[in-house]
């Protein structure tokens, strides 16, 4: 099968296509012939040498993915041959196949097509994980989201509106994405390039401060983060692109009763992606299907353009997912294998 492979640390120069052995299905899995997966930016530190797969898992790139059944190991009950599913994996999805876990696999939500459902596991799993379970966000708070025309902004937005009520804050570094960030439910977007976005976002945050600050920058961002929450705030890191270190008030954290935490997902076993699998299939998937949430694509390029790709995302200029497509036949269209999982 052809795949994408890393020839060292590096620019876009270290892509390159391979050849490698077709995978097989181990125990409790199922093999997968992908036919579009999403590009997200761990794939992208991965590639500069800044973000290893855990080691059990691939080399080959690529987090999430859509395509078709086309082998299960024995004992599995779903999905079978022949269904359509969307899956986040830990690795190589930027292939031809890739085998799954069962409990990491999702149908395709209805109206969507494979470019579409390739879009989807890795900004909601990860959304929903920060959000959700660990900012237990709750009905009526307020949610401040940096970064808020990422994949994964733009999923925790409308997760925070659709599902809690929240008012939610995003930061954005141009009049075009702030705009998509209100058109996506934002109650306010702010430029985070203005050296006064604290204060900016002070005015239009409840007098007490927000409640939930999901974040991807930490760093210099960490103090003044921790500034803007209310009582019993959280904030969530999922990266940190501004710096490892950071200097923080610690008795306000005692005083203010204050949870700092962070997570990465991508190695997590199964059965915890398994749960927030379910809980997307439940609450999440419905509102994908009647339209009261949407996946927005900046980008579907054929794998052989990969490289075109992952330079979208080093210019910081797309504005929701880039996906990479394995079969053009079937890339646009709807799946029709839909058996519930």
């Amino acid at each position: 099968m052809k795949v994408i492979e890393y020839r060292g640390a590096g620019g876009i120069e270290v892509l390159g296509l391979a050849e490698r052995p077709l995978p097989l299905p181990g125990p409790g899995e199922v093999l997968v012939r992908v036919v579009a997966a999403g590009l997200n930016r761990p794939d992208v530190q991965q590639r500069r040498g800044l973000y290893p797969p855990p080691p059990s898992a691939s080399d080959i790139p690529g987090l999430d993915l859509s395509g078709i059944v086309e082998r299960a190991a024995p004992g599995i009950s779903w999905p079978c041959v022949g269904d359509a599913v969307c899956a986040i994996v830990t690795g190589a999805a930027h292939a031809e196949y890739c085998a799954v876990p069962v409990e990491q696999c999702l149908t395709i939500p209805r109206g969507l097509s494979f470019v579409e459902a390739a879009s989807l596991p890795e900004v909601f799993f990860t959304a929903w994980n920060n959000v959700i379970w660990l900012g237990r966000l709750n009905e009526g708070e307020t949610l401040l989201v940096q970064g808020g025309t990422s994949g994964v902004g733009l999923a925790a937005i409308q997760i925070a509106k659709r599902l809690r009520g929240a008012r939610v804050i995003a930061t954005a570094g141009t009049p075009e994405k702030r705009r998509i960030c209100l058109e996506t439910g934002a109650d306010a977007a702010i430029d985070y390039r203005n050296p006064n976005w604290p204060a900016l976002v002070r005015e239009v945050a409840p007098e007490a401060g927000v409640d939930v600050i999901l974040d991807a920058q930490a760093g210099d961002y960490t103090r003044p983060h921790m500034e803007l929450l209310a009582p019993d705030g959280r904030l969530v890191l999922i990266a940190s692109h501004r710096g490892t270190e950071a200097v923080v008030d610690l008795r306000a954290v005692v005083r203010r009763r204050l949870t700092l935490t962070g997570s990465t997902l991508r190695p997590r076993p199964p059965a915890y992606k398994g749960r927030l699998g379910r809980e997307l299939r439940e609450q999440v998937w419905p509102l994908l299907e009647s339209g009261q949430i949407n996946t927005r694509i900046c980008a579907a390029l054929p794998m052989e353009r990969a490289a075109e790709a992952h330079a979208l995302l080093d210019a910081n200029e797309q504005i929701g997912k880039v996906v990479l497509v394995m079969d053009p036949a079937l890339a646009d269209s709807e799946p029709s294998g839909r058996a519930a999982g």
